[in-house]
């Protein structure tokens, strides 16, 4: 039987009248890739940040390596280690200086600090930058030095907030790599967020799919997909109102962002001539149609009404600490 590596239950964070995690529950397992999937307001730093002892939560129970997060913070944070969204490395010191003095805040030092930072900086290719400042670094050279941070004190969960917000796509990629890597070599259970779909789906074992503060589905990628169906036809109406259509080789239809109608097929190759007649029949003209097999984007859309990819508001987030 696998453990458990965190436990949330009922999880609540209000700031003043902004309700901005609202009663999450979920349970991550040991070894596992676990993915908070969701656009900007989600919720998903305030979780992270909950879980990390940054933040107390209004209300709920977090466990994380079995230690209550808000009565054993200290011992929580001996276990975990955290990437954050936004920069927090210090950009006048070297690599090694950062790796060093984030060893010795853990208790490391001597000769097993030094063979942890070369280590390290060898796993994410940056052994031969370790005596250069970090500001000379790029975003992607960044990131990677404060995954290797992360990695020095060897915790049981990698808390990973956005880790390749705003790199470009080969760093991101190279960066998926290393995460695979850690889970692969190490065994270690790692919890992301992001709001990349094609993030989520190459790397997570489950997900969460969060909007509003609260968790509207979670399961594997596969799982999720299957909540609409094996395929979806968009279709685009001239002038008139968007309607739906029902048929029996129809297995739902509604209306989401944009005035498009979205319908769930078995077959869309084959359902594409009996919706023209459909729509026909209804005096329907269509102007647009396109169809593809569901992605995470699809499925958020059957839930919400809307992409993904819009934004909404961003919660408020206290500033970060240094341990």
């Amino acid at each position: 039987m696998v453990s458990e590596a965190i436990r949330v239950e009922n999880l609540v964070k209000r700031f003043k009248d902004v309700t901005a995690v609202d009663g999450v529950s979920f349970t991550v397992r040991e070894g596992e890739i676990y993915g908070l999937l969701g656009p900007n307001g989600a919720g998903k730093t305030t979780t992270i940040h909950i879980l990390t002892t940054l933040l107390r939560p209004t209300s709920g129970r977090a466990l994380v390596a079995g230690y209550d997060v808000v009565k054993q913070p200290s011992e929580v944070r001996k276990r975990i280690g955290i990437v954050f969204q936004d920069p927090s490395l210090d950009n006048q010191l070297t690599a090694w200086d950062n790796m060093y003095i984030h060893g010795m805040l853990y208790g490391l030092g001597g000769q097993e600090l030094k063979r942890k930072i070369n280590e390290l900086l060898d796993f994410v290719e940056l052994k031969n930058f370790a005596n250069k400042q970090v500001k000379y670094f790029s975003g992607g050279m960044r990131r990677r030095l404060e995954i290797a941070r992360a990695l020095l004190h060897e915790p049981e969960i990698l808390f990973l907030d956005e880790p390749t917000i705003g790199l470009d796509p080969q760093t991101r990629v190279k960066i998926w790599d290393y995460i695979m890597a850690i889970k692969k070599e190490k065994g270690m259970t790692i919890v992301l967020t992001t709001h990349y779909m094609d993030e989520a789906e190459q790397l997570c074992d489950r997900i969460a799919i969060m909007d509003r503060g609260k968790i509207i589905a979670e399961g594997t990628s596969d799982e999720l997909k299957a909540l609409v169906g094996n395929e979806v036809i968009y279709l685009k109406l001239d002038g008139s109102a968007p309607a739906c259509l029902e048929a029996d080789f129809i297995s739902s239809c509604r209306i989401v962002s944009g005035g498009l109608v979205e319908l769930s097929v078995k077959n869309a190759s084959q359902a594409m001539p009996r919706v023209f007649e459909l729509a026909e029949e209804k005096g329907l003209k269509i102007v647009e149609v396109t169809y593809r097999r569901p992605t995470l984007n699809e499925v958020f859309i059957h839930l919400t009404g809307r992409e993904l990819r819009d934004s909404l508001e961003e919660s408020p987030r206290p500033p970060h600490r240094r341990w």
